[in-house]
């Protein structure tokens, strides 16, 4: 069976506390948009298989162990209480970056756990699947759910959101900066936005601008002027609102679709256009 793991950009994302556990509360808004990897699961042919899960990998590269990969985590968290499992291969196709705000590595993961639960018919409901997932990552409950959602906590309290954006277009630009996210959540103060992402995402996105805040963004940007020269470009070319997503340092751009923006970014920088469509 194959399967389309989405990327997502937060829309806010207000840091409000950091909790006894070592984790922060936050408050952010997840959307989910077109611009995905590829995920087969195949059962291995050999009876005597040596490995339980077999990882191959095409696309942009992953970093890394095959043992450290999220879906190889994903399968062997499920593996634990399904030993029935069957030894498989995973194939994996890269298209979305990594380490860049858009949680490609969640999404992969969340798609290897619902994939194995239809595939196998583990029964598992979506809830289950939600607390599995928040095993692998904070940002993976999410793309159990992929709608557009209000998450609190770690992010695994996810309320969904009437949010349409088919009007539009996105632009995703990623400069090839890595920025670290402990280092990120370093540089934060917590404490409670002035505006409620949830409440602001009510109006169009032309009234977003200066209201609809990532908190990582003001610092990030300070430390890394590139991030926030790429979002000046995208506001120059017509962009009704534009933001970073994450922890970056993924840039968005929102356009409405009755233009089509230029830009000349530099050879190394991964720029999609893509066009948003209602979601169910």
């Amino acid at each position: 069976m194959v399967v389309f793991p989405n990327a997502k950009i937060n829309l806010g994302l207000n840091i409000l506390r950091k909790r006894a556990d070592g984790f922060h509360d936050l408050s952010t808004i997840f959307y989910p948009i077109p611009l995905q990897d590829i995920l087969e699961i195949v059962p291995q042919q050999q009876r005597d298989a040596k490995e339980e899960v077999v990882l191959h990998s095409t696309g942009l590269a992953v970093a890394g162990n095959a043992d450290d990969n999220i879906c190889v985590k994903a399968y062997r968290l499920l593996k634990t209480d399904f030993p029935n499992l069957p030894p498989i291969e995973l194939h994996l196709h890269k298209v979305i970056p990594m380490g860049a705000g858009m949680g490609g590595g969640s999404a992969d993961g969340a798609f290897t756990l619902r994939l194995l639960n239809e595939q196998f018919q583990l029964q598992l409901s979506q809830a289950q699947l939600i607390n599995y997932a928040l095993q692998l990552g904070s940002d993976c409950p999410f793309f159990i759910v992929n709608k557009p959602a209000i998450g609190k906590g770690r992010g695994e309290d996810l309320n969904l959101v009437q949010l349409d954006l088919s009007a539009y277009s996105i632009a995703i630009v990623n400069p090839g900066i890595h920025v670290p996210t402990g280092w990120a959540f370093q540089q934060i103060t917590p404490g409670l936005p002035e505006y409620d992402c949830a409440s602001i995402v009510q109006h169009t996105p032309e009234t977003w601008r200066g209201k609809l805040i990532n908190d990582f963004e003001a610092p990030i940007v300070t430390h890394y002027p590139e991030i926030g020269k790429a979002i000046e470009q995208l506001y120059t070319q017509g962009a009704v609102y534009a933001a970073m997503s994450g922890s970056g340092s993924t840039v968005f751009g929102i356009f409405p679709k009755t233009g089509t923006p230029q830009f000349q970014w530099p050879e190394h920088y991964f720029y999609k256009l893509l066009s948003l469509h209602k979601l169910s």
